[in-house]
């Protein structure tokens, strides 16, 4: 099987008044193509910090303090992957909602009961694909 992400030693912490909080201490995860991954735990354990590290989109007073999340896009770039924690922010919003995005744990606010779960998440792949092309042809 051919790995589509993989975590490396992920640490992110949070910087408070009452001192740092380390909410992932070393995370490793990899998620192969035809897997499904489960991430469970109790409440307040990071399942939530771990994914929002995974995508880059940890808010303040977060920070992703070390380790690699590596994004293996196509199949020739499959030997070494993209380490995404060392790229800039504009590089992720170019790939968030087309080569990496998620549906957020409340389903009731992400997800539109009349539409299909196809749709919706096709409607994300076609709109960044199409700002795409737009960005090529100006």
């Amino acid at each position: 099987m051919e790995k589509l992400l993989e975590t490396r030693g992920l640490v992110t912490e949070f910087h408070t008044f009452e001192g740092v909080v380390h909410a992932l201490n070393g995370v490793s995860v990899v998620v192969n193509e035809g897997e499904t991954y489960g991430l469970v735990g109790e409440s307040g354990c990071g399942k939530s910090v771990a994914v929002r590290s995974m995508m880059r989109i940890v808010q303040a007073p977060g920070r992703i303090a070390g380790g690699k999340v590596v994004i293996f896009f196509r199949a020739e770039d499959r030997s070494r992957g993209i380490d995404i924690v060392r790229r800039s922010e504009a590089y992720m919003e170019s790939i968030r909602g087309d080569a990496i995005s998620m549906i957020f744990q409340e389903a009731s606010t992400s997800l539109n009961p009349v539409l299909t779960i196809g749709y919706q998440i096709g409607e994300s792949f076609h709109f960044h694909r199409r700002a795409q092309m737009l960005e090529e042809t100006i």
